[in-house]
């Protein structure tokens, strides 16, 4: 369940889509953007659904999915602090393309329809950043469709593990591991699979499994 909370211009000048805006224009966004908390598995749009409101992660992940009528998943992409998501909806009049539920408690700032379009045609730092949000899906959209047409269940999830990889100490570290049955849904291949492939790549040394994090040794770039 969504509860509102407070939100000031010195929050929204840490969140990356709002960067190149000033205080005047933060202090406008400030009396329109509302802030939400979400617990754990909480559906925050449906596909289908009539789109009014674009969402902004400041804390915690999503997970951007389709399913069918069986139950069935595909996870199209993971979201993640100072990302955002449901501005495609806004920009086209459509309903929205796909579900996005939590992966873990969230906090997000939602503007309506509305002021959203009214932000961006006053701000122009703000659609470019739209713009190269939308740029960015695109090409992520491209890797995933050459990638499952291309690359073997190994290379898919070698790929997927440096993507979604952090620098740390020098590291490769995936600090937030995925599930096995969502890394399944990401790129195409059952949880059995890519179970089996999890443990081959830690046994060929290619990853390091520390309590919840996986290093990535510089040899896993062989199994891409």
């Amino acid at each position: 369940m969504a509860r509102p909370a407070s939100v000031s211009t010195t929050l929204l000048h840490n969140v990356p889509l709002f960067a190149g805006l000033d205080e005047a224009q933060l202090s406008v966004l400030v009396r329109v953007i509302v802030r939400k908390s979400f617990g754990r598995n909480a559906k925050i749009i449906g596909a289908g659904d009539p789109t009014d409101s674009l969402y902004i992660i400041i804390d915690g992940r999503v997970k951007v999915m389709l399913s069918d009528e069986h139950g069935r998943e595909v996870i199209l992409s993971i979201l993640g602090r100072g990302e955002f998501f449901g501005e495609m909806g806004l920009l086209d009049d459509s309903p929205r393309s796909a579900s996005v539920v939590t992966l873990e408690p969230c906090e997000l700032l939602s503007i309506s329809k509305g002021d959203f379009k009214r932000s961006l045609a006053e701000n122009f730092d703000l659609s470019l950043m739209v713009m190269r949000g939308l740029v960015k899906r695109l090409r992520e959209a491209d890797g995933k469709i050459g990638s499952l047409a291309l690359m073997d269940v190994y290379g898919r999830v070698a790929r997927l593990l440096l993507e979604i990889a952090e620098d740390v100490d020098g590291e490769k570290v995936v600090v937030k591991k995925l599930s096995k049955q969502d890394i399944a849904k990401m790129i195409g291949a059952s949880r059995e699979m890519v179970s089996r492939v999890m443990k081959d790549l830690q046994l060929g040394g290619y990853i390091e499994v520390r309590g919840r994090s996986i290093v990535l040794r510089e040899n896993i770039l062989l199994a891409d």
